[in-house]
């Protein structure tokens, strides 16, 4: 067995089973903990396909920057009060449960019936240098300055604005 399939089996057992363990929680601070290794685990398999800046990017923006505003969120809404959706509508858990039977088939029809493409194997080596920080980085810093440096106003100015609402409200 080659060691990318194993690590490729390890890594999205690892998504699948946290996934799954995220969505059936009760509690919604564990359920962002089980989360955030879904996010590891993703950048994992990001890493596995040589996409090396979005699984670096996947680990910062998400499993850093997103899941601290998620648990800010679920601690100030105190979601513990809350009555559970599932226990009052029985016709949205029903169809909730055969959505996701459909789902499973159709993911278990990719794995078992389709076909691999063998177009990749030839763009492999290029995909390698395609997806590294330095590539990515000459081409943001030279055929995409300006659209970098407007999105990096874009920002600032949405801060901004975001600051000034808030001193607002705190006056």
């Amino acid at each position: 067995m080659n060691f990318t399939i194993l690590i490729f089996g390890i890594l999205s057992l690892i998504a699948v089973v946290s996934s799954v363990l995220m969505i059936t929680r009760k509690n919604a601070v564990i359920s962002a903990l089980f989360l955030i290794i879904n996010f590891f685990a993703l950048a994992g398999l990001y890493l596995l396909l040589n996409a090396q800046f979005i699984a670096v990017a996947q680990v910062i923006v998400y499993a850093g920057a997103i899941m601290v505003l998620f648990l800010f969120v679920i601690m100030l809404l105190k979601t513990e009060n809350e009555p559970l959706i599932f226990s009052q509508n029985k016709l949205l858990k029903n169809f909730a449960i055969l959505i996701g039977i459909l789902i499973f088939v159709q993911f278990a029809y990719l794995i078992f019936y389709a076909k691999p493409s063998n177009s990749l194997i030839q763009n492999e080596v290029q995909s390698v240098k395609i997806g590294t920080i330095q590539t990515i980085g000459r081409e943001l810093y030279t055929n995409y300055f300006i659209p970098f440096e407007i999105a990096g106003f874009l920002l600032l100015a949405a801060t901004i604005g975001a600051i000034i609402l808030a001193k607002k409200k705190f006056e």
